[in-house]
């Protein structure tokens, strides 16, 4: 049965479009369209995340769907379906079709034969769960190459290749991945600390001051003590960038760049853990961005540093 939402506050609570950006899903920049309804869906309610939800669980599906029909499998209205097209970016449901039926095309042609979604099984072989991990971020790796805006990259680039300090800030496995990022940037002779106590978190952004940067990262963008940390450093006058998978979350909403990522959701791993690799290949970007703005330095420190470790490497030819 096809439900006719209105959009009032005693009716079905669905997300006013307009007021996301054209320029593709929920704010971020254009890309894949089944990317852009990944990362949108969880922030869209109502009618129109389950009609996300219906996308999502059958492109093909939907690629060949009238909008009739798919109003119905979903459960919504023509109006709604309309609304949703609007949401990720198109003028029209023609667009979204379109969109849909070119991407699940490239999928079949490039061999996406491996079902994710499958639950893996106790007794399913090693080579099967390695292909499943493969695919899974894989596609989690070109979705987020897909929505990234590397206008965005090069904005945080420049504000940490004229930072005095910058402070990474994350909690549990964003906090490793803040982790190696500090690496990074240590090595190439960029001040950096990486927080995950919110204690020392916030005290070292009270004193960050303008032209210092501060790195929140979260795939939730909910986490409470990395939103605090950022808040804090930003209240300072510091450049703050946000790493995380949802451009309307609050770290989102408070940061001065957002560097989006995907996931691939599987039912063997939970969609925080699916966006480590994500994660790590936007900030492997933004690290070599960095480099590459302040090269001489970064060369020698880089020359220096592993010089530094060199001994302790094992000899050729040794047993170590």
């Amino acid at each position: 049965m096809v439900d006719h939402e209105v959009d009032t506050a005693a009716g079905t609570a669905v997300v006013d479009t307009d007021g996301f950006d054209r320029r593709g899903a929920l704010g971020g920049p254009a890309g894949g369209v089944l990317a852009r309804v990944r990362a949108g869906a969880g922030e869209l309610t109502g009618a129109l995340r389950r009609v996300a939800e219906h996308v999502l669980s059958d492109p093909e599906a939907a690629a060949r769907a009238t909008i009739v029909e798919l109003a119905e499998r979903s459960g919504t209205s023509p109006a709604t379906i309309t609304r949703f097209c609007r949401a990720m970016g198109f003028e029209g449901y023609a667009d979204l079709r379109l969109g849909i039926a070119a991407e699940t095309g490239r999928a079949r042609s490039a061999g996406w034969t491996i079902d994710i979604g499958r639950e893996i099984q106790p007794s399913d072989p090693l080579r099967r769960v390695l292909d499943q991990i493969i695919a899974a971020d894989t596609r989690a790796m070109h979705d987020t190459a897909a929505l990234l805006d590397l206008a965005e990259v090069e904005r945080a680039a420049v504000a940490i290749a004229g930072a005095s300090r910058v402070n990474i800030f994350g909690a549990s496995g964003s906090a490793l991945v803040g982790e190696e990022m500090q690496f990074m940037l240590h090595r190439i002779g960029v001040a950096a600390w990486a927080w995950n106590d919110v204690h020392e978190g916030l005290a070292s952004a009270a004193l960050l001051r303008a032209g210092d940067v501060a790195l929140g990262v979260s795939h939730s963008g909910q986490t409470r003590e990395t939103i605090e940390m950022l808040a804090e450093a930003g209240s300072r006058g510091a450049t703050t960038v946000a790493v995380t998978g949802f451009p309307r979350s609050p770290l989102a909403e408070l940061a001065d760049i957002v560097l989006l990522t995907a996931s691939q959701a599987t039912t063997f791993r939970p969609d925080a853990l699916s966006a480590r690799h994500p994660q790590l290949v936007v900030l492997d970007l933004l690290y070599i961005a960095v480099a590459q703005r302040t090269h001489d330095r970064a060369h020698a420190a880089f020359r220096r540093t592993a010089q530094a470790v060199d001994g302790h490497k094992a000899a050729k030819g040794t047993t170590p």
